[in-house]
């Protein structure tokens, strides 16, 4: 009798098996995040962080001029609002920039806005991340601009940065509004948003994106966002300044988009 693949392999294993033959890109339509994570492979956190090293080492040596998920570029792919909306947060601040980079990498976007931040008054890149993160970021990146830190709360201690930055994050994180939520209770001045994925119609939806394999091999759940609920989360306490699309794109219907946000002023007075 002939067997469908289906009927030898666990329905958990199938699913992976699924995911591994199919092309890069997202996929499914999950009810939760754990059944995403059991059909995902998950990624060796180490071979990707040592590939972002290796990377953004030759980006501060000078021997690269540019590093987005460790893959090196000839060229600076600038976010052009995104940039606008840092210079626009130091103006509020004396020409200060002090700001939050939640799940920055090693400093990528730092790297990137660099050229057009040097002549500023004062800048704090604060980076916040995963532990390995972290302890590489400290020993081969962090000098008197670019500081690494495990957790906002870390990062905040004795101090308050004006503006946080939120770029192609909450869509991998397990509670994405829960942050957002813990972000609002910290009232930064400014909250800037970027290359987040919404749905061009529906509830938020859980997918599985397969990563490219020429970066490396990986896949893991990812959040796609209706964008009615999520400018809901800001709408109490938070001024929306602009909105932007940004270059990214995906498989599935979508618009990637950035905000800028700003703390009311009867928010920020109280």
């Amino acid at each position: 009798m002939r067997h469908l693949l289906s009927d030898l392999l666990p329905p958990a294993l199938m699913r992976i098996y699924r995911n591994l033959t199919v092309e890069a890109g997202y996929f499914g339509d999950y009810p939760i995040w754990a059944d995403a994570a059991s059909a995902s492979v998950g990624y060796d956190s180490e071979l990707i962080l040592n590939k972002v090293k290796e990377a953004l080492l030759k980006v501060k040596s000078g021997e690269a001029v540019y590093e987005r998920d460790s893959v090196l570029f000839d060229d600076i792919e600038y976010s052009w609002p995104l940039l606008a909306g840092l210079l626009w947060a130091a103006s509020l601040n004396g020409n200060r920039l002090d700001i939050v980079d939640f799940g920055g990498s090693l400093g990528s976007s730092y790297y990137q806005n660099r050229r057009f931040l040097e002549y500023l008054q004062e800048l704090r890149w604060n980076v916040v991340e995963q532990e390995r993160f972290v302890e590489c970021g400290r020993r081969y990146f962090e000098d008197d601009r670019l500081r690494f830190y495990r957790d906002i709360d870390e990062c905040l201690k004795g101090r308050k940065p004006g503006t946080i930055l939120l770029s192609s994050v909450l869509q991998y994180l397990e509670k994405p509004y829960e942050l957002l939520a813990k972000v609002l209770e910290f009232r930064f001045e400014v909250v800037i948003v970027d290359r987040t994925p919404f749905l061009g119609e529906g509830d938020d939806r859980i997918t599985v994106q397969k990563v490219p394999p020429e970066i490396y091999d990986a896949s893991y759940p990812a959040w796609f966002f209706n964008l009615e609920r999520f400018l809901s989360f800001f709408s109490a306490g938070y001024e929306l300044m602009a909105d932007f699309e940004t270059a990214d794109r995906s498989n599935i219907p979508s618009t990637y988009k950035g905000f800028i946000f700003r703390l009311r002023q009867d928010e920020a007075l109280a």
